[in-house]
């Protein structure tokens, strides 16, 4: 009796608890800026590269013992490949719907890694970063991180030719580390290469990898829920006041056509674009290489690294040679990473910004940080473009080395110029904008006054525009406070010239007196 009692008492209890969380859902509004499409594009990829890669898992055997193809595919029959190619064709050619399952996993991960790159940009121009969500931008990061990681250790596991290029160029760039490259090589590969590097590669993607992800997914959605969504400012948008769409059931039904969508497109490319076609490019040999070969366009910039580094970069200590040809894209790209990593909260310490922020910024409002954004995205740009640089000298018969000192000045010039100039456009717009605020739009239509003057009649803005172009705020460059002692500290310093460099040069809002006054 007391048994029945019980269970009763906890199915009423859950019920209710049920009942308050739909409740809950029912009466949580959520923007429906199409920015915030980017994070639901990349989890609906990453769901799909998930069921596809465990579909993948059944037939694939990460071995480089060397068997005779006996497959379906005629013109590689009898030729001598390892295991793990060999099962790679065989889910290919001999299991039904096979190619369609490894193109779509090949063509979501891709979709999966420009959504989180987009996603991070949206962030990033937004300034959806500031408290209370730094740690929101560090787990994004991770999670791209970590992408990169599963489709580079992917790109290997068929062992063709085309992967094996790629990993003898990964095999060269360790053994260039000094002091411990040789030892890191026989880590990795464990012995000479090729060696076991299939079977190091394999857990990674398949285990290691794609669990990390789970739970940093996980970790960002449950951040997500707990947290009042971000919004562009409007009409009735404040902190405190989120207006968009209820959870249930307009978003639910919103985001789950959106599922639908991404699925349908990505079976649609699977199914008529090819991608990797590991059977043209057949088995790997260490001593071989393909003529003209990629990374997959996630791994460009590092490869694009290697190629800017000028011929000579080489010195001498202690009798041993040190290869800067390595070293220096190495900390090159680890500087930029962590640059990117730590931004949020290098942007506090310089502005003093400790407050939490619920309403996004438009990026012209905030024109430095949108200038250093785009000077980030060319210096990637540089990286990433060099890394076709014998491809586009091939093609549109052009000097490689021209090319190469191309995207070496775009590198170094690039970034600079891209700082300035999108830092003045983004002031230029603002001052457009208080000028629409203050003065209407242009109507195009001419009225003579009495005294024989000829103006333009200007049509105000709409509330929603104006609440969009005058909700920012002015801040201004922190001022030098000594401390008790009088002393001004280096830190202290740099951090005033850094907010300077911030905020020196800005255009006030509208004042609600300007708005009141007349126009």
């Amino acid at each position: 009796m007391k048994t029945a009692l019980t269970e009763r008492a906890a199915a009423a209890l859950n019920g209710s608890r049920a009942a308050r969380v739909a409740e809950g859902l029912r009466h949580r509004a959520v923007p429906t800026h199409w920015s915030s499409m980017f994070a639901e594009v990349a989890l609906y990829s990453l769901v799909i590269v998930f069921v596809t890669g465990i579909f993948l898992t059944f037939f694939y055997d990460p071995s480089t013992t060397m068997v005779e193809y006996d497959g379906a595919y005629v013109p590689l029959q009898g030729i001598e490949m390892s295991r793990a190619l060999d099962s790679t064709l065989h889910v290919t050619f001999d299991v039904r719907g096979g190619l369609l399952i490894r193109q779509a996993h090949h063509w979501a991960s891709l979709l999966l890694l420009a959504a989180l790159g987009a996603h991070l940009l949206s962030m990033f121009f937004t300034g959806a970063f500031r408290r209370p969500r730094r740690l929101n931008w560090v787990v994004a990061f991770f999670v791209f991180v970590l992408s990169l990681v599963a489709g580079w250790t992917g790109y290997a596991l068929p062992d063709d030719m085309l992967s094996g290029s790629g990993l003898r160029i990964v095999h060269g760039v360790i053994l260039g580390i000094p002091v411990v490259g040789t030892w890191l090589s026989f880590l990795v590969f464990g012995g000479e290469f090729p060696s076991t590097i299939i079977a190091t590669f394999y857990p990674a993607h398949a285990i290691v990898v794609p669990l990390l992800i789970l739970a940093l997914v996980v970790l960002y959605i449950a951040r997500i829920v707990s947290q009042r969504p971000p919004q562009f400012a409007g009409p009735g948008r404040t902190d405190d006041n989120v207006v968009g769409v209820p959870v249930l059931p307009k978003y639910a039904l919103k985001t789950g056509g959106l599922f639908f969508l991404v699925f349908a497109l990505v079976m649609l490319i699977s199914a008529t674009v090819t991608i990797n076609p590991v059977w043209n490019y057949g088995p790997s040999s260490p001593g071989d290489a393909t003529a003209g070969s990629q990374p997959d366009w996630y791994m460009g910039f590092l490869d694009g690294a290697l190629r800017l580094v000028p011929p000579g970069w080489e010195v001498v200590v202690f009798g041993h040679t040190l290869t800067l040809a390595v070293l220096a894209p190495l900390t090159a790209i680890g500087v930029f990473m962590l640059l990117v990593l730590v931004y949020p909260f290098a942007e506090e310490w310089i502005t003093g910004d400790k407050r939490e922020h619920h309403i996004l910024d438009r990026p012209r409002n905030a024109p430095v940080r949108t200038a250093i954004g785009v000077a980030g995205v060319v210096f990637y740009v540089a990286l990433w473009g060099a890394a076709s640089a014998d491809v586009a000298a091939s093609h549109f018969r052009l000097s490689i080395e021209g090319i190469i000192h191309f995207y070496q000045a775009l590198l170094v010039v690039g970034p600079l110029v891209g700082f300035i100039v999108t830092r003045q456009v983004a002031l230029a717009l603002q001052r457009k904008d208080r000028e629409l605020v203050l003065h209407g739009v242009e109507t195009g239509r001419i009225v003579r006054l009495q005294g024989g003057e000829y103006i333009e009649m200007h049509k105000p803005v709409g509330e929603y525009e104006r609440w969009r172009l005058v909700d920012f705020e002015e801040q201004a460059p922190l001022k030098m406070r000594p401390d008790a002692r009088g002393r001004v500290s280096r830190s202290q310093r740099l951090r005033v010239r850094l907010s300077r460099l911030f905020f020196e040069d800005r255009v006030a809002p509208v004042t609600r007196g300007e708005l009141d006054g007349p126009h």
